[in-house]
């Protein structure tokens, strides 16, 4: 899966700017849901937020911590992405963004990502696929009850 020069500096561009100014990035002490997420292989170390409204969707949506520019980015454009939609609708989009920055997604066929398409070419450096990662196997983790503590490793 090749990216275009094109589609590169938009990855490029993206991901500095969500990593400048990233939206969402504060503490929700009044969330439905929270996790914390660790990648010990870089020190990535995010919570994130969920608050649900009475129609399941999901009303609110931050994150904190630090993290690399990927991970702050991903983080980022997640809360944008899922504010306003189901907690199974939020599942739908984690597995799309999940299959597609391990390479297991044609972007062309990608149905609920939307900008998120410009992660992808991170299949191709696997150590970063966890810091992309990151915040949304956190989210998963948090909405599913899975884990309070979830870990790349």
């Amino acid at each position: 899966m090749g990216l275009s020069q094109l589609e590169m500096d938009l990855y490029q561009q993206m991901i500095l700017e969500h990593n400048r100014k990233p939206r969402n990035f504060k503490e929700l002490p009044d969330a439905s849901y929270s996790a914390e997420g660790f990648n010990p292989l870089c020190g990535d170390h995010l919570w994130i937020y969920v608050k649900t409204a009475d129609d399941g969707k999901i009303e609110e949506i931050s994150f904190s911590g630090t993290g690399c520019a990927i991970s702050k980015a991903s983080a980022s454009m997640m809360t944008i992405i899922l504010r306003g939609k189901t907690v199974e609708e939020a599942e739908e989009v984690f597995d799309e963004f999940r299959r597609l920055i391990i390479g297991d997604l044609d972007p062309e066929k990608a149905q609920a990502l939307g900008k998120l398409k410009v992660f992808a070419g991170i299949c191709r450096y696997p150590s970063r696929v966890k810091c992309a990662g990151l915040a949304w196997h956190t989210m998963h983790g948090a909405m599913t009850k899975v884990s309070k503590r979830v870990s790349t490793e």
